[in-house]
């Protein structure tokens, strides 16, 4: 098989970034809502997709962090979640916003921040973060 066919074959395999469902993510309440607030942080370190433009896969450290208003992420859904996107073609800055738009849908929380710090290509090492809600401190 020649480099030509070899890439050809990745890219019939590449999903699109519709095939991620949220309805896979299942909430908890948050039994201490009344009483106060709680800072969570969730780190993906093997998060993985693929480059729409070479076929590539893409690895990356993927942090959520948020202040639950009613809801928690029970997080064995979570982490279901995030393997959709192994094999789904999609860019750095999709993704996080991706995952932080389905995470606000099913959770309202009070703030949410997700970054994604993917490991170097070429040399260069990129990190994307976007945030919902007003800014908290780490």
């Amino acid at each position: 098989m020649n480099v030509s066919d070899m890439a050809n074959k990745l890219f019939d395999s590449i999903k699109p970034p519709d095939q991620v469902k949220k309805d896979v993510l299942e909430v908890l309440d948050y039994a201490y809502k009344a009483r106060r607030d709680i800072e969570i942080k969730i780190e993906q370190p093997e998060f993985t997709s693929v480059c729409p433009i070479s076929g590539l896969p893409d690895f990356g450290l993927l942090t959520i962090r948020y202040v639950p208003k009613e809801r928690i992420v029970e997080l064995k859904s979570l982490k279901y979640y995030l393997m959709q996107y192994r094999g789904v073609g999609i860019f750095y800055e999709h993704v996080v916003n991706r995952v932080l738009d389905d995470l606000v849908a099913v959770l309202d929380p009070k703030f949410l921040e997700v970054t994604g710090v993917f490991t170097p290509r070429g040399g260069i090492t990129t990190r994307v973060q976007v945030t919902y809600g007003a800014k908290q401190s780490s």
